[in-house]
């Protein structure tokens, strides 16, 4: 059985190429998506706290740790949730993920927005003065959280720490601040958000990216990537499915990719690695240069109340009231 590629961090250890994302499935189906990714392959799984669903991957763990494969064949990130950016709150936000996954140690820990909410409220504490606003922490910077994360290898219970959806800006920041660059970043991309300066800062400075939602997705009632005509031109022109092309995309691009699914057929087929070549990335590439389309912006709108704060330089966030305090 083929595992796939292998890409190196600049911690010197290594993460596959191919993981599955757990992020917004319904309950009981990220135990069974979990299972049958690992028993056909998957050795790198992306969790989050908010997700809510650690609980179950822990459960499919249980099914296939020793049985399948050994804690450390597999690659885990998990990531902390915008209410434990405190520094008191990074470690023991990280020890509840660890027991609710049920393992001694995470391969990559992430700040997973560069926003902090108040602790101790839920994970979206509600502003008190604004309804339908999540509340938000504008004391604590995010040099302030990087420094407590950084602090984390140290204890064992991780081995790398990272961070997501942090821009050019805000890497500068953190590393500026603390000489310690980040392992990872983990981003949206895809071809309509190629993030090409970002791509290429990160790959300046050794910094890993990781795509999410490398398939797009239909949160905002937009068309679906898999059905965009190149993109199933493509993909019958190499006999593959246009979900396998939209992940061979951002392999060729260099970094790792996290495809999410809870059906079967699915998981195994984005699994399947096909390579495309030079002509075929670059007619995709084509339609980032006419369309701009951020499918997770802001994204708990969709599941939350707004944060009312400018994270990427947006139009949506012109009129944002804060913007990201980064020391």
């Amino acid at each position: 059985m083929s595992f796939g590629k292998i890409l190196s961090l600049n911690t010197g250890a290594t993460i596959p190429q191919i993981g599955l994302g757990t992020w917004l499935s319904k309950p009981n189906e990220v135990e069974n998506a979990v299972e049958i990714a690992v028993r056909n392959g998957y050795r790198h799984l992306d969790l989050a706290r908010v997700y809510e669903n650690q609980d179950e991957v822990g459960r499919a763990l249980k099914k296939v740790i020793p049985s399948v494969v050994k804690r450390e064949d597999l690659f885990i990130t998990s990531k902390l949730w915008n209410n434990a950016h405190q520094p008191k709150e990074v470690e023991k936000a990280l020890d509840e993920t660890l027991a609710q996954i049920g393992t001694d140690y995470l391969d990559l820990y992430l700040i997973h927005w560069p926003v902090a909410f108040p602790p101790g409220q839920g994970l979206f504490p509600k502003h008190p003065s604004k309804e339908g606003e999540v509340a938000l922490d504008l004391d604590t910077s995010l040099v302030d959280t990087w420094k407590a994360m950084i602090e984390l290898p140290k204890t064992g219970k991780v081995r790398a720490v990272g961070v997501s959806n942090f821009t050019v800006e805000q890497l500068k920041g953190i590393i500026a601040a603390t000489g310690v660059k980040p392992a990872a970043n983990q981003i949206e991309a895809h071809p309509l958000l190629p993030q090409d300066d970002l791509v290429a800062y990160c790959k300046q400075e050794g910094i890993h990216l990781t795509a999410y939602s490398p398939l797009g997705n239909n949160l905002v009632g937009k068309p679906k990537l898999t059905d965009y005509p190149a993109v199933q031109a493509i993909a019958k022109k190499v006999g593959a499915t246009p979900a396998q092309v939209l992940v061979a995309w951002g392999v060729y691009r260099g970094y790792s990719v996290i495809p999410k699914s809870v059906q079967e057929e699915r998981i195994i087929s984005n699994f399947k690695q096909i390579e495309l070549s030079k002509e075929d990335y670059e007619e995709i590439t084509k339609l980032g240069q006419t369309q701009h389309t951020r499918y997770v912006f802001n994204i708990p709108c969709n599941y939350s109340p707004r944060w009312d704060i400018n994270i990427f330089n947006e139009p949506e966030e012109e009129k944002a009231s804060n913007k990201v305090k980064i020391q």
